[in-house]
């Protein structure tokens, strides 16, 4: 009986110890630093037809530019970008959102990017856009289907 709890127990470590040798690589979130936040509006291709998110209400397309600092020396990979948007009278603009959009690929060193946002027509300009910043993964991340 001892022997067999001592089978079971060894076996539970060796295929613990077999996991980590071929368990795949860490994705580390990885921050970047966005500066030179600026918006603009959506060219017409983009804007035309326009509503709020969930809604029917007209909306205004802005797209929100800025420099991305990679720093790491790698490529970023799906860096979604945070970030908060006040209008005129410093009311949020989005509500209950920070998360406005994704960044596919950040190259090392300072690349531009573009998100597009929509924001009510009745919010008053020009906006205010603080706080941004963006966080990715080191290597793709891949969907697995089961």
């Amino acid at each position: 009986m001892l022997f067999t709890a001592i089978q079971s127990v060894l076996l539970a470590l060796a295929l613990f110890m077999w996991s980590l040798a071929i368990a795949l690589p860490a994705q580390a979130l990885t921050e970047i630093p966005l500066t030179d936040i600026d918006y603009k509006p959506c060219p017409a291709e983009l804007a035309e037809g326009n509503v709020g998110s969930g809604s029917i209400d007209p909306a205004n397309c802005f797209l929100v530019t800025g420099t991305a600092n990679n720093r790491t020396g790698k490529t970023v990979y799906d860096a979604d970008v945070f970030g908060r948007i006040y209008d005129a009278d410093h009311a949020p603009a989005m509500q209950n959102r920070t998360r406005l959009g994704n960044i596919t690929e950040i190259p090392p060193g300072k690349s531009e990017f573009e998100v597009r946002i929509n924001v009510p027509a009745e919010q008053p300009l020009p906006l205010q856009l603080e706080q941004f910043k963006a966080s990715g993964f080191s290597a793709k991340i891949r969907s697995q289907s089961l």
